[in-house]
């Protein structure tokens, strides 16, 4: 599964360490850092920022960063981001049948969630069960777990307290991977599922918004949610029931206290990080020549310099169905979105080595496939991905060939002489993809078309994206991984991050004349074909032919894959840094030496 993001990137396993070094900022008054820091001095704290709040404490209906989970949950095994091996997690060991169709976890002795009561088998089978694999809750995990042209879903049982067997319908190479989804609590939950609302939905989906009390949040991960202060703050304090001790025996995790400040400009979090107010901060291009000379004087450490495992691209809404009698996009515009040769004319406009230059300083390379180049199963331009590289000419031609014409004022018609013009979003606040819109804007300009590019509130953008539908371009990131199937609510035509072309979900408004394009049915068959296949080679064979279609068709066009960097304060131990995870994801073994 992966997610929105609003700030340049997260990732579904490991968005924790880009949460804690998000690219935020903070008024200087009342959310000062420093303020809430007086009143618990004596607490050993990290101080990190936020770009916004957060949307929902509840982890099955998440779909954006910045999220809670990665601090408060966990799942049955983890995905270890240094070496790339799966870990135990809840379950301290599983048995996989020779046929590769039944999974069993044993879970470790004495779990407990963070209210005290035991964490048993009985948590595990609700998860899926009644949440995750529900028809009725709108969630995207259910997405990875589909199997097979079938899309049918594993079947879960109890065994006993400590072990649990899942069942699948036909072999599925990622499934133990996606065990690494959270757990959630039955004692707590389990009575919203059952109860419906006045319109027969699960009371279920109203439950654990973000003005829940912070103590009715029951969680199993390193950290419980303390506080929530509504555009200020979230604070979390450690989950004296956590099952990880280290080597001594002693409780993890060490760190008592992480303060989340919620900030909206990128400027003011790094001038808070420069006075002490924040003890980590991401890097932005735009930063890091000046950080970079203040390491020693200013008592921190640069970690990373690899491409991180996000996207970032344009895309545009190729829906063609209507609501209520009326066409989610204009249809003189959807002829052009739909039009191959009209996206590939933008992808061939849009400057990306100038971007880089630019508005990343050169910390970062151009992007040209929705795998991270980390991936094993990434296509190299070399092995036959096509690449978009700035051909303004080659764009205008492309754009004649389709019927498209100029005027002696060098602006972009349609064949019925239409002007091209349409409005291109993004979120506001985030100062690389606002530079990064202005600049497609002025690229844009220069084969006729005018953009009108307007940052937005990041809940009304998503509200748009995935609700009302009611856009025109995007300019967005997704968060990435090394294992492609994390995407499948991307890939699938009714994921529910299929964007560029979105069904609606469980709850929404129905669309009418909603369809698929052949391209899109073809790679959503490839993804679930990769699943099927176990032989790496033929794997990657697969999901090369994914890339190819993506860069043939560009339902997304990508852009710059920047650099993973993070300034952590020196007085923090243990920093394991990795550009998949970033520097807290083993916040467990992290510590305070001053």
């Amino acid at each position: 599964m992966q997610f929105f993001s609003n700030i340049l990137p997260t990732i579904k396993r490991y968005w924790l360490p880009i949460i804690l070094s998000s690219l935020t900022a903070v008024t200087l008054a009342a959310c000062n850092p420093s303020n809430f820091k007086s009143s618990a001095a004596q607490v050993p704290q990290l101080v990190s920022s936020i770009l916004s709040d957060p949307k929902t404490f509840n982890y099955a209906l998440s779909q954006e960063s910045p999220n809670i989970f990665g601090l408060t949950y966990e799942g049955l095994i983890n995905q270890n981001p240094i070496t790339g091996k799966v870990e135990p997690a809840l379950a301290e060991s599983w048995q996989i049948s020779e046929d590769k169709l039944k999974f069993t976890f044993t879970l470790r002795k004495n779990l407990k969630w963070s209210d005290g009561q035991p964490l048993t088998a009985d948590d595990v089978v609700f998860t899926y069960n009644d949440i995750y694999f529900n028809e009725a809750v709108p969630t995207d995990v259910k997405d990875a777990f589909r199997i097979g042209t079938s899309r049918k879903l594993p079947t879960v049982r109890k065994i006993d307290e400590r072990r649990v067997e899942f069942t699948l319908p036909e072999p599925f190479r990622p499934f133990l991977l996606n065990t690494s989804t959270y757990i959630l609590p039955a004692h707590a939950l389990q009575k919203s599922v059952e109860q419906k609302d006045t319109e027969g939905k699960p009371t279920f989906l109203a439950k654990w918004g973000v003005d829940t009390p912070a103590e009715e949040i029951i969680v199993n991960g390193t950290y419980k949610l303390e506080r929530y202060d509504t555009s200020q703050r979230v604070v979390f304090q450690r989950n004296p029931y956590y099952w990880r001790k280290d080597s001594q025996g002693q409780s993890q995790p060490y760190i008592e206290r992480l303060v989340w400040q919620i900030v909206e400009n990128t400027d003011t979090s790094l001038l808070q990080f420069r006075s002490g107010g924040l003890d980590t901060v991401g890097i932005t291009p735009d930063y890091f020549s000046l950080l970079k000379v203040q390491e020693k004087q200013g008592n921190f450490k640069i970690y990373g310099d690899e491409p991180t495992t996000s996207t970032s691209f344009v895309l545009f809404n190729l829906n063609k169905g209507k609501r209520n009698g009326k066409s989610l996009v204009e249809p003189i515009k959807s002829r052009w979105f739909n039009t191959i040769e009209f996206r590939q004319a933008v992808a061939y406009a849009i400057d990306r080595q100038t971007m880089i230059n630019n508005t990343f300083r050169g910390l970062g390379k151009p992007q040209d496939s929705p795998i991270t180049v980390q991936s094993p199963y990434y296509l190299s331009p070399e092995e036959g991905l096509k690449t978009y590289n700035y051909n303004p000419e080659k764009a205008k031609q492309l754009l004649i060939k389709a019927g498209f014409k100029y005027n002696q004022q060098g602006q972009l018609l349609d064949a019925e002489g239409n002007r091209v013009r349409f409005t291109l979003l993004t979120n506001s606040g985030n100062k690389i993809r606002e530079a990064m819109g202005a600049q497609i804007k002025q690229d844009l300009s220069k084969i006729g078309m005018q953009v009108d590019f307007t940052p937005i509130a990041w809940s009304t953008y998503t509200d748009k994206l995935s609700n009302t539908l009611d856009w025109e371009a995007s300019l967005l990131g997704l968060t990435g991984g090394l294992e492609p199937n994390d995407g499948a609510n991307v890939w699938s035509p009714e994921g529910g991050l299929h964007m560029f072309n979105q069904k609606p979900q469980p709850g929404q408004k129905p669309i009418e004349g909603w369809e698929v394009s052949p391209w899109e049915a073809e790679i959503g068959k490839l993804y679930i074909q990769a699943t099927q296949e176990f032989d790496e080679a033929k794997v990657k064979q697969i999901y090369g032919k994914t890339q190819q279609i993506t860069q043939e068709n560009l339902p997304f066009i990508y852009l710059v894959n920047p650099l993973s960097m993070t300034a952590v304060r020196d007085r923090f131990e243990g920093i394991k840094y990795s550009p998949i995870a970033g520097a807290f994801w083993n916040i467990h073994e992290i510590k305070i030496t001053k």
